[in-house]
């Protein structure tokens, strides 16, 4: 998957907080790939980096994948072309919410 372009439905943008958990802040775009099912059933999850404004969609090149060693799902990132972070950026950046799991960054 890393590599190719995706459109992220986003159902947590920037400046919200988790609809369970509301102690976690979402300081980046956060949402779905839709019509793709991950491995808990749902559709896939992925962080948008790169934008530092609220969205409703976006899309961009899944530029890492987040595997959660301790849970069944990986989360995506995805990112404006051309752009790039390192995978000390994509865990650093992601921290707010990865914080509960330990994640392995694919790039």
């Amino acid at each position: 998957m890393i590599g190719q372009v995706v459109t992220v439905i986003v159902d947590r943008p920037l400046g919200s907080r988790h609809p369970k958990y509301e102690d976690i802040y979402y300081s980046m775009n956060y949402g779905y790939i839709n019509g793709i099912i991950a491995a808990d059933g749902e559709e896939q999850d992925a962080y948008i980096l790169g934008i530092d404004y609220p969205v409703n969609t976006f899309t961009g090149t899944v530029i890492a994948i987040i595997h959660r060693l301790n849970d069944i799902e990986d989360k995506w990132v995805v990112a404006p072309p051309n752009t790039t972070f390192s995978k000390e950026e994509i865990i650093k950046l992601t921290y707010f919410q990865e914080q509960y799991f330990d994640i392995e960054v694919s790039m």
